[in-house]
């Protein structure tokens, strides 16, 4: 019941060999097929994220080098040699593989340090995998342990709750002036990339009423449709600052477009209501002064990069309590595994013994005529008893080792003396 895991991430791989690598969803579909088809593998799971391309697997029995069967495998089916993916690919076996499956899950393998995405990308890659029926009872154990390891670090850590981009920052920021942000009102002025990040935090975040500006009005159009927004012409700039109850700016200009002459007539209009202003532009947006103004906010790039690098920092801290949960997560699943392949030796055990000693009773005592029949079965009741006490009953007290790495240890040693290996198909 060996576990393998192989695969290529952003510290192992450049970015063009993770593309090369990467599995789409049908091609993850196919890879599997192919390697239960071809006997290499009895459970399989792919995990490729823009991140990263793993390939889980429990190899059946008979492949002497499932590691290295997998890797020639993908290979050969991205059309790659082996010496493209050398150095680049990481092999992991038994605990090796489940811890590095639960550092995934926790967010402590990804590029941005307790990132919660690749939870949910996790989720869904095993979920299609367990719907195909791709995966068994070792993976499905492991990767169900991994999300509900994933849950407890989210939930029990602060290692995802600090926000570590500055467009995340400031909605954090908003939040912890207004509240909960489903009752507010945001404008956007700019429709850039990083405007289209800070609109889905906000969305994310529950904000329901939103308001978009930019010079280039189709631009404007095309970022309010897809999250439900209303336009603004830009040259109704000043009129619009009275609605909104935080301002995002994010614009190319020489010299501020908004001034203290402007946010302070806004402030007037709208009977000086709290205003946060978060200027994302470089150069800035807002003019610096405006932060003196009554009930208003002002914060600009560097002011969250600066809570940005706390976060960091707070967040690094935290890798030990997230860490501790993962060995503690480790060792219930190292615990099930040794669990289950004790149950499989013995049960080998059982039947192997068995069959010997009925074979043994049926020769020894064919020629033993003047026994009765009540004779007999004594006689086989004691070699019963001889064996179980013999081998059987020290193979139970091995299954109650607490060690679960020493347990395994154990039954494979019992496994490879009593010869049992299984049938091959």
């Amino acid at each position: 019941m060996e576990i393998v895991l192989i695969g290529v991430n952003h510290r192992t791989a450049s970015v063009e060999l993770r593309e090369r690598v990467a599995f789409t969803p049908e091609q993850a579909h196919d890879a599997a097929e192919q390697l239960r088809s071809r006997g290499i593998l009895e459970e399989t799971m792919v995990l490729s994220t823009c991140n990263r391309s793993e390939l889980y697997g429990v190899p059946r029995e008979d492949v002497a080098d499932g590691v290295g069967a997998m890797e020639s495998f993908v290979a050969s089916f991205h059309k790659l040699s082996l010496a493209e993916l050398n150095g680049s690919m990481y092999r992991h076996r038994d605990r090796q593989a489940v811890q590095h499956l639960f550092r995934v899950a926790a967010g402590l393998d990804s590029m941005l340090l307790g990132e919660a995405e690749i939870l949910g990308q996790l989720r869904d890659a095993y979920q299609a995998a367990l719907d195909r029926g791709e995966t068994g009872p070792v993976l499905n154990r492991m990767f169900q342990a991994a999300l509900e390891l994933g849950k407890r670090v989210r939930n029990e850590t602060e290692l995802g709750t600090r926000p570590v981009s500055v467009a995340f920052a400031g909605v954090k920021l908003a939040e912890r002036i207004f509240g909960k942000l489903n009752s507010h009102r945001a404008l956007i002025v700019g429709a850039g990339a990083t405007s289209e990040l800070v609109v889905r935090h906000l969305c994310d975040r529950g904000i329901k009423q939103l308001r978009v500006l930019n010079r280039t009005e189709a631009h404007s159009v095309d970022l309010a449709s897809r999250f439900g927004g209303e336009v603004v012409p830009w040259e109704k700039l000043d009129g619009a600052l009275d609605w909104p109850d935080l301002i995002v700016t994010s614009v190319s200009a020489g010299e501020p477009i908004l001034t203290r002459a402007i946010v302070e007539r806004a402030m007037s209009a709208r009977g000086n209501r709290a205003l946060l202003l978060i200027d994302l532009g470089v150069p800035r947006n807002v003019s610096s002064d405006v932060g003196d103004i009554y009930n208003t906010y002002l914060y600009n790039v560097d002011d969250l990069a600066e809570i940005v690098e706390q976060n960091k920092k707070a967040r690094v801290a935290e890798i030990p309590r997230a860490e501790a949960i993962i060995d503690e997560q480790i060792e219930k699943f190292l615990h099930w595994q040794a669990g289950v392949a004790a149950g499989a030796v013995l049960g080998d055990l059982r039947k192997k013994l068995s069959a010997e000693h009925e074979a043994f009773v049926q020769e020894r005592l064919a020629p033993m005529s003047h026994l009765s029949e009540e004779d007999r079965a004594q006689v086989a009741a004691m070699l019963r008893e001889v064996l179980e006490r013999v081998v059987l009953m020290p193979a139970e007290r091995m299954r109650g080792l607490p060690e679960s790495s020493r347990k395994l240890q154990n039954f494979e040693a019992l496994r490879d003396l009593f010869r049992l290996d299984r049938e091959k198909p």
